[in-house]
């Protein structure tokens, strides 16, 4: 099973899973890694790090927009079998534990189960290990304020909304604003393309991910890598103001 990848910019890459992006950072021997895809993703995960000849032991550290399952995937396989550190906002860090749960419902995907695309959706994130048990057992808030001492030096952009530590990771050098779900280019359970807002139901807080395009809107960078979806070139603040018409 091989991932789609992209290289978006020097170092950057984009990658697609199976529904679900993430992004290596390489500089040199070295990786950052932001997300790891679903838990079912692992061997497309380790594809694309030996695609940019790196190993998973070369992976700095694994930083992650939020802590569902198609984002956190094998976050902790990294963490256990490399000693890999998961560095999160601090607010997200509970919630990686599994100390809490901040994803959609059964009943509330149920519920919405006439929307196109939803069903054959939620039988893709099962099948995945979207609702499986999947917690890390040592993540960790990030070290400073500023840019991370990592491969791509990411900036955390706190973004919450989605869930409560959601955050998003520019790349000032690059124009590069890797956006994770705060604001997305598509998605199974859409039939809008370009720049938008995963549907409400996945949302713990949607006031808070409206709020949260204003936050990214304010950030410089004419290349977008989402969560979901494909790579977005053009102003983020254009594409974050156009999020916000179509949501409301």
């Amino acid at each position: 099973m091989r991932a789609d990848m992209r290289q978006v910019a020097d170092g950057t890459y984009l990658v697609h899973g199976s529904n679900t992006n993430w992004v290596i950072l390489t500089e040199g021997d070295a990786v950052t890694l932001i997300d790891t895809g679903y838990p079912g993703d692992r061997q497309r995960l380790l594809g694309s790090l030996a695609a940019v000849g790196a190993s998973p032991e070369a992976v700095a550290a694994v930083l992650i927009t939020h802590a569902h399952n198609d984002h956190l995937g094998s976050a902790e396989h990294l963490r256990a079998a490399y000693g890999t550190p998961v560095l999160l906002h601090e607010a997200e860090v509970p919630h990686a534990r599994r100390e809490f749960l901040h994803q959609v419902s059964l009943g509330r995907v149920l519920r919405n189960g006439w929307r196109p695309g939803v069903l054959p959706w939620a039988v893709h994130a099962v099948r995945s290990g979207g609702t499986a048990h999947n917690p890390v057992a040592d993540p960790r808030p990030f070290p400073a304020a500023g840019a991370l001492d990592l491969p791509g030096r990411p900036v955390p952009v706190h973004t919450p909304g989605h869930t409560r530590g959601h955050c998003a990771y520019h790349l000032p050098h690059a124009g590069v604003v890797v956006s994770g779900d705060a604001l997305v280019s598509g998605h199974p359970t859409s039939r809008v393309r370009g720049p938008q807002l995963l549907p409400a139901m996945f949302d713990h807080e949607r006031a808070g991910t409206a709020a949260s395009l204003d936050v990214l809107a304010r950030l410089d960078g004419d290349v977008l890598l989402p969560g979901h979806g494909p790579v977005h070139r053009g102003p983020v603040a254009a594409a974050a103001h156009l999020a916000r018409e179509r949501a409301f």
